[in-house]
């Protein structure tokens, strides 16, 4: 799947935000070695340089597009690009970040103790994913999706859906963590423009079902989603939309 930097950031302050406050909760005071995981263009890489501007940094994605992007930002940071579900690390990490990557990837029961793993004594894993995919910017997506000839095109469309409940992450990370802090908190967003929350969504979710679909069904796929956006989250008089959107922050800190 091919990403765009530009449509990502076009949210870049709401997209930026919850990076901001688990950057806010991790206690370490100096570390040597941070990753950012799923670094996309940059955004939150940068917040990390900000705070500890002596650490050695990487950023890590998938992405050819945000990495081109995150190397254009003059960040002070190491960009690797890497699939996360094979990234073997070669040193050891003080901290490791992700903001809104992990949600992408499958089996966390298997992934977050593979990533304690990779931490030093001490070392802390700061994690935050959406978990709205019960709300009407998903699920029309998906039921859009199946009720067309098309809907065999969806077959191999990866569903960015695959996060838990904060007590089964408690469960999954107790056995590799003598600290866990989680919370949830739901972000009542007001965008501004017309068809806000489509634009939203084609930074992120929208895309690979875009992507997997061929003219004239794509158009006809967005312009249904679109329609039916609109109507659940209405344009108020003022211009504005409100866009509820709940996300998970996990902040485990290694034995």
């Amino acid at each position: 799947m091919a990403w765009d930097p530009d449509v990502y950031l076009a949210f870049a302050a709401e997209r930026t935000r919850p990076a901001r406050e688990l950057l806010a909760r991790i206690d370490v005071s100096a570390p040597q070695t941070i990753a950012d995981l799923g670094c996309g263009p940059g955004n939150s890489t940068a917040l990390l340089a900000a705070r500890w501007p002596n650490a050695a940094l990487v950023g890590i994605d998938s992405s050819a597009e945000m990495l081109d992007a995150a190397r254009a930002s003059a960040v002070p940071a190491q960009w690797c690009q890497a699939d996360l579900t094979a990234w073997q690390p070669k040193t050891r990490y003080d901290v490791l970040f992700s903001n809104a990557t992990l949600q992408w990837i499958g089996d966390h029961a298997r992934v977050l103790p593979k990533l304690m793993q990779t931490l030093a004594a001490g070392g802390t894993l700061a994690v935050q994913m959406p978990r709205n995919f019960d709300q009407p910017s998903h699920t029309l997506i998906r039921s859009i999706a199946t009720g067309k000839a098309w809907a065999h095109c969806f077959d191999s469309v990866q569903d960015a859906s695959h996060v838990c409940s904060p007590e089964q992450y408690f469960q999954i990370l107790e056995p590799h963590a003598h600290r866990i802090d989680l919370w949830e908190t739901i972000y009542v967003q007001v965008l501004d423009g017309e068809d806000a929350v489509y634009h939203w969504m084609s930074g992120t979710s929208l895309r690979p079902f875009a992507q997997a679909l061929a003219e004239p069904a794509r158009t006809e796929f967005l312009d249904a989603y679109r329609a039916a956006l609109a109507r659940a989250y209405p344009r108020r008089a003022s211009g504005a939309t409100l866009f509820a959107f709940r996300r998970l922050f996990i902040v485990a800190t290694a034995r």
